[in-house]
């Protein structure tokens, strides 16, 4: 297992929303994704949703193929694919392509799909919990066997192939690292164990919370064979990140992050905010169990003054 300590910063694009026409909200977004490069982040992730409300955003697998080409070294991912919006033998077509295209930079995160009005709007069956998970799990064999055999047959309950073929193959060999998005303890968590190289369960309230997920994910590992080092451990460290230079600076800022509605209290209990001192001390408790990959959301994005101090004061103290 890989030791480095790497960051991934979320950039969903309901926090470009003030962007009415579409190039601005690309351009936006792109010097977002510029700047996570030029700072020396390890990745940036874009959300999977055709509709948000009515929100302007863009569909993600086609605009990380075009911030490929923007960018050199920065991995690119997606938190997560919905595994509902597109057949598994074509996504995994479109995955191998990006990661050609890109150099060997995809990072394929996805997961079972769980807006039940986007799905109803675009025509997609919104099934059972079971049922979505299984088409899930079904989903990633068929997309490894798509990005390493020759020739791919599969059939299964929701899915079938007959020797489809996928070159090229993916740049990173065996292939891109799969990132299983989701954590229910009893359906999701088997088929994190069974497929993912790396988890990722969103925010969670405790690091109790945390540690009672890994041993949940230990059993089901022993339950299908597999070592729980196998799978690398992710964590998002809060909701998200507010980040100021000095205590004085938080309380007079503060105020103009907490959404209507909201009590400060709350605000306070489900996001971080601190000084880089105290981000490392939070880090420090999830490294400490063996996190090697943290994912990141701004609060304050689209401005990038939180990204830069984070940069400077975290990531370079720990990386």
């Amino acid at each position: 297992m890989l030791d480095k300590i790497r960051f991934g910063v979320f950039l969903p694009f309901y926090v470009f929303r003030t962007e009415k026409r579409t190039s601005q909200l690309f351009n936006r977004l792109q010097d977002a994704v510029l700047e996570c490069e030029r700072l020396g982040y390890y990745s940036f992730w874009l959300d999977d949703h055709l509709m948000l409300n009515k929100m302007p955003i863009l569909e993600c697998w086609t605009t990380l193929s075009a911030l490929s080409m923007l960018t050199e070294k920065i991995r690119l991912g997606t938190m997560v694919t919905c595994n509902s919006f597109r057949n598994p033998a074509l996504l995994a077509k479109m995955a191998a392509t990006l990661d050609n295209i890109s150099n060997g930079r995809l990072e394929l995160g996805i997961g079972a799909g769980v807006q039940k009005d986007e799905h109803n709007a675009y025509g997609f069956p919104f099934l059972s919990a079971k049922d979505r998970v299984e088409r899930l799990s079904e989903a990633v064999e068929i997309i490894k066997k798509m990005w390493t055999e020759e020739k791919a047959s599969y059939s299964g309950k929701y899915y079938s192939i007959r020797d489809a073929v996928c070159e090229p193959k993916p740049v990173q060999k065996p292939h891109p690292p799969i990132v299983i998005g989701g954590g229910g303890e009893k359906l999701m968590l088997k088929v994190t164990a069974r497929h993912a190289d790396r988890y990722d369960w969103g925010y969670l309230p405790s690091l109790e919370h945390y540690k009672r997920k890994l041993k949940v994910l230990e059993k089901h590992c022993e339950t299908v064979g597999r070592k729980v080092s196998e799978i690398e451990k992710s964590c998002w460290p809060a909701g998200q990140i507010f980040i100021g230079e000095d205590r004085k600076e938080l309380k007079e800022r503060v105020m103009q992050w907490v959404p209507k509605g909201v009590s400060l209290e709350e605000f306070m209990r489900t996001n971080f905010v601190g000084t880089p001192e105290d981000c490392i001390k939070q880090l420090q408790q999830y490294m400490n169990l063996g996190v090697t990959q943290f994912m990141l959301f701004f609060g304050d994005l689209p401005d990038l003054k939180g990204l830069r101090l984070f940069a400077e004061k975290v990531v370079q103290k720990i990386s």
